[in-house]
């Protein structure tokens, strides 16, 4: 035996035959073809699969985070924008009065979110946010999407004069 089918492959390794398709669409494993067309997976294939299971479980991640990591290792304009992103400090346009800020945000963002056709207005699964991100607040608006407010400890610790999280005290309840 020095091949195995994808229906093989997949009771070997445990991904389903759809998943194994998956994991070669998003470039991860792709497995040789025959002179007919169907997937080969010899030892190589079977031991980038074992590893690449063995990587989700040891770092709790998904297939998707894979595939975007190697999708950031090749491509530099994304890479390029993603570490613009992070390194960019929230602040007003030059245009725009701080007063407004708030104000000019949310026009801009109904007007994305009317671009977007209403049935692909569903609200995202909930994510795990990474340790140090800014608490996120979920309130529905009129038109029941689920704008995103987004508060850095800066701001909250300004406003309140008390760090994020902060219990107050029972006089500062009355």
């Amino acid at each position: 035996m020095s091949t195995l089918t994808i229906q093989e492959a997949a009771e070997t390794t445990g991904w389903s035959p759809r998943m194994l398709r998956y994991i070669e669409q998003v470039g991860l494993v792709a497995a040789p073809r025959s002179a007919g067309g169907y997937r080969l997976y010899g030892p190589a294939e079977l031991q980038r699969l074992r590893t690449l299971r063995e990587l989700l479980q040891q770092f709790d991640i998904g297939l998707t985070d894979v595939g975007f990591a190697l999708r950031l290792r090749r491509d530099e304009e994304l890479r390029a924008a993603l570490d613009e992103w992070f390194q960019a400090r929230p602040a007003p346009p030059a245009d725009v009065p701080a007063d407004d800020w708030l104000r000019w945000e949310y026009d801009k963002h109904q007007k994305l979110l009317a671009e977007i056709p209403v049935a692909q207005r569903s609200r995202p699964a909930p994510v795990d946010a990474p340790t140090g991100a800014y608490p996120i607040v979920d309130i529905p608006d009129d038109t029941g999407t689920y704008p995103v407010v987004d508060i850095s400890d800066d701001d909250v610790r300004n406003r309140s004069g008390r760090r994020p999280g902060a219990h107050r005290t029972h006089e500062e309840n009355r």
